[in-house]
């Protein structure tokens, strides 16, 4: 009997142990403190867009619905599984930016490393997920965080207040996320009226008819797909001209 014991013991130890850090940088919370993050992060992020830090919180303490969600569409399609089984990631120490420069004008990495340095902004500033307490969709989450500028890219939207606003519209629409929901109804607070008008008329409906006629945007192995042009992988998604 003492061996099964001990057995129990360790069992428990080490599920507890499996508990405090499911990946590294994982942080457990409760619900509570999960609404709690969830309130004061949508509260910073409206009040100040460009904290990219709340933003990241606020998805990965409200993303508990769209999360599975997102997931489940990536294991039925055959490249989405394979992200998902090789976990590929897109930062500097990942990507040949020289080859990419040396790509042809149109093509999908030549016009990525293009958005990257018009905006002058680099993949190296997405936030690693702490509060998603499932190991493959904190994956999911950083993933979709990582793509985000190819969103820019294949949307033709630079980073400021105007085309982030269309980026989230479309992917609300895409993910479901209430982070990407909330930051396109609250985004435009801050536009001028002609830029909202603009929105209005023309983007916010061209990005929801995209993000609904759209394939799932993290089905598509980007990594792969450097070469190909962006207008053709548009139309392999399903996401209109931009007007």
């Amino acid at each position: 009997g003492r061996g099964r014991e001990e057995k129990k013991v360790e069992e428990e130890e080490e599920e507890e142990e499996g508990w405090h850090g499911l990946y590294p940088g994982h942080i457990p919370t409760s619900p509570l403190q999960k609404a709690l993050l969830a309130a004061g992060s949508a509260v910073m992020a409206l009040y100040d867009p460009y904290r990219h830090d709340m933003v990241a919180v606020l998805g990965e303490t409200t993303g508990c619905l769209a999360l599975p969600n997102l997931r489940d569409k990536m294991k039925h399609h055959p490249e989405g599984y394979r992200i998902l089984q090789e976990r590929p990631r897109i930062r500097l120490s990942t990507l040949d930016m020289s080859r990419l420069r040396g790509l042809p004008d149109g093509s999908l990495g030549r016009e990525y490393v293009r958005f990257l340095e018009d905006n002058k902004v680099s993949p190296d500033t997405r936030m690693p997920p702490k509060f998603v307490d499932d190991e493959e969709l904190a994956y999911v989450i950083q993933r979709y965080r990582e793509v985000h500028d190819l969103m820019h890219t294949l949307l033709s939207m630079p980073t400021n207040m105007l085309g982030e606003v269309v980026v989230k519209w479309f992917e609300a629409v895409q993910t479901g996320l209430p982070m990407c929901v909330l930051g396109a109804a609250f985004g435009p607070v801050r536009l001028s009226a002609r830029k909202l008008q603009v929105l209005a008329t023309e983007l916010v409906p061209w990005a929801i008819r995209s993000g609904l006629n759209a394939s799932c945007v993290l089905n598509i192995y980007y990594e792969q797909r450097w070469e190909q042009p962006v207008e053709s992988l548009r139309e392999e998604l399903g996401i209109f001209p931009p007007p």
